[in-house]
């Protein structure tokens, strides 16, 4: 599965030794770029803890991901563990108008002028039109 997402923080560094080795593991957090934008934990093991220390708050990824659970003690645990980033280009996006910056007006036609007969109707109905 891949997510795309702007990077919103990095977490603390775990780092451990097993008997296969030293390991570390690092969350990344991201924002899914959506209607409703979602937090996304991503779990980042050993080489890639360097490439996820080398993105930027705000910077757009895109993540290739594995999902996993486990149960333990009776109660489920969900891992979101990322395998492979990319960087996402931006997308061009139209130039946005500063607020203080109204488009310009159509020149506005002066009103006919009003006269007594304007609202007199021949079928007794009060409506102008």
């Amino acid at each position: 599965m891949e997510i795309v997402g702007k990077v919103v923080q990095l977490g603390t560094l775990t780092e451990g030794n097993s008997p296969r080795g030293p390991w570390k593991k690092q969350e990344l957090i991201i924002e899914t770029i959506e209607q409703y934008p979602k937090k996304i934990c991503l779990l980042c093991w050993n080489e890639r803890v360097n490439e996820a220390n080398s993105f930027f708050v705000g910077q757009t990824i895109k993540a290739q991901i594995s999902i996993e659970s486990r149960e333990f003690n009776g109660k489920w645990y969900t891992d979101v563990r990322a395998f492979r980033f990319d960087l996402e280009q931006p997308t061009a996006q139209p130039a946005a108008q500063p607020m203080n910056q109204m488009p310009p007006q159509m020149p506005q036609q002066p009103l006919p002028p009003m006269n007594d007969d304007y609202f007199a109707s021949d079928n007794g109905d009060d409506l102008p039109f």
